[in-house]
């Protein structure tokens, strides 16, 4: 097992977390929730039915969030569940960075930024050098954070519904 030292700050606690565990798969209902709802606001007008949210999460599973393909990380904020983010291994050099999420009352309170300097780390751990991730162009608050925390636009690596705009981070930079 590959271990990465905690996160942490006055309010946060960043931690690598078991992605079938209770809290990591409520906030990846979470997570699918509020991407999925965003989705079909936009482009429906309307919340996606339980039924919608239901397949959707069914359709995409984060069993491989797990080493040796991956890893999850669970932020804590006053020791709560309120924040998550996993990787996938796509190469010897190159993870994924995906379901990242925090609850919307803990937005603003600086656990972003924490929770992608445990990327970072959990990256390295698995022997990356370059995390890439694509999201979609509605989901402006990902964007700006990520942009903040030196990913920068790359030519598209993988399709999909849902994936409009790519970002990499070289590690080998820091």
């Amino acid at each position: 097992m590959t271990t990465t030292t905690p996160r942490t700050n006055d309010r946060w606690a960043i931690e690598r977390a078991d992605v079938n565990s209770e809290e990591a798969q409520a906030l990846l209902r979470a997570y699918y929730i509020d991407v999925a709802n965003r989705y079909y606001r936009l482009h429906l007008g309307r919340d996606g039915t339980p039924e919608e949210i239901e397949t959707g999460l069914a359709d995409s599973p984060s069993d491989d969030l797990a080493e040796p393909t991956g890893l999850f990380l669970l932020g804590r904020l006053g020791g709560a569940p309120q924040a998550c983010a996993g990787l996938r291994v796509l190469d010897d050099r190159t993870v994924e960075l995906t379901r990242v999420f925090v609850r919307h009352a803990a937005r603003g309170t600086g656990g972003g930024g924490l929770l992608l300097a445990a990327v970072d780390e959990g990256a390295r751990a698995l022997g990356a050098e370059r995390v890439v991730l694509d999201t979609r162009l509605d989901l402006v608050e990902a964007r700006a954070l990520y942009t903040r925390h030196g990913y920068r636009e790359i030519p598209a690596y993988t399709s999909g519904a849902y994936a409009e705009v790519w970002y990499g981070k070289d590690l080998t930079e820091q």
